[in-house]
């Protein structure tokens, strides 16, 4: 097996029921940068967040992919980028959730930073302690928002806000069915990997992905070696090239200490 790269989810991946990355965990992706295998993080969550979730010698990989894609950062390529939503389908999202019926709540990221028109407390669905900044619901309409999260709705709202926008934006459902996270319709983690490594000269097909959750699924599709964490969701295990342990059980050491005892090593020419 060749593994030109590996891509990481966070939550309910590389980090346990704790939000921590095990040792045993940390060492299996230090030795993996050791041979020379670029190391991505793809995950849903913002910047910020990962502070206190990553050890020092994790915060700074071969690249960071946030919001599911819409932002992406690599110091060895010399990459930021950022892929908002369009103001106008922003705004037309925030319309049509303040005249449906029902309460969702309303937030949404820009670049690092949080907003919110309500005081939201999102410390036990996102394990998160600082809240949204609140500003007016007519000033939200006008961000260039990274990613809009809703919480606090019903599935029938769900269907009929993928049947009247699905064809415009990205819509995932995540966290048990508890969030919905929106992006412009062209972000996704398989398209900002995609992206990295066409600048590393990598086909898609020799990568490694982990993942746990629904935000997952496009990349299990596209790269070569999907594996999915015994506490994923069963779509994702049905289309997994493998299903590994949990993430309270090292699941992602379980397979990358096997493919080092293999020899196995990066592409030339990608430090």
């Amino acid at each position: 097996m060749h593994i030109a790269a590996i891509v990481l989810d966070l939550d309910g991946t590389l980090l346990n029921s704790a939000k921590k990355v095990s040792p045993r965990n940390l060492e299996a992706v230090l030795h993996c940068r050791e041979r020379g295998i670029p190391v991505i993080v793809a995950t849903a969550r913002p910047p910020r967040t990962l502070a206190n979730m990553l050890p020092e010698s994790l915060q700074q990989l071969d690249a960071m992919i946030y919001y599911n894609g819409a932002m992406v950062v690599s110091e060895n390529l010399g990459v930021r980028a950022h892929y908002p939503i369009e103001a106008a389908l922003l705004a037309e999202f925030v319309d049509y959730l303040t005249d449906s019926n029902g309460d969702p709540s309303i937030s949404v990221e820009v670049e690092d930073q949080w907003y919110s028109n309500a005081d939201l407390d999102y410390s036990v669905l996102m394990n998160v302690t600082s809240r949204p900044q609140m500003i007016r619901l007519e000033d939200i309409r006008t961000l260039s928002a990274s990613k809009l999260l809703l919480s606090n709705f019903d599935q029938q709202r769900v269907r009929l806000m993928v049947d009247r926008f699905g064809d415009r934006a990205n819509i995932v459902v995540t966290d048990s069915g508890e969030l919905i996270q929106i992006m412009r319709k062209d972000v996704s983690k398989e398209s900002a990997v995609a992206r990295l490594c066409d600048m590393w000269g990598i086909s898609m097909r020799e990568v490694m992905v982990f993942g746990d959750d629904y935000n997952d699924i496009g990349l299990f599709g596209t790269c070569g070696y999907p594996v999915a964490m015994g506490n994923a969701v069963e779509d994702l295990k049905q289309i997994a090239y493998e299903v590994t342990a949990t993430n309270d059980q090292d699941g992602v050491a379980v397979v990358l200490e096997r493919i080092l005892a293999t020899g196995c090593s990066g592409r030339t020419g990608v430090q």
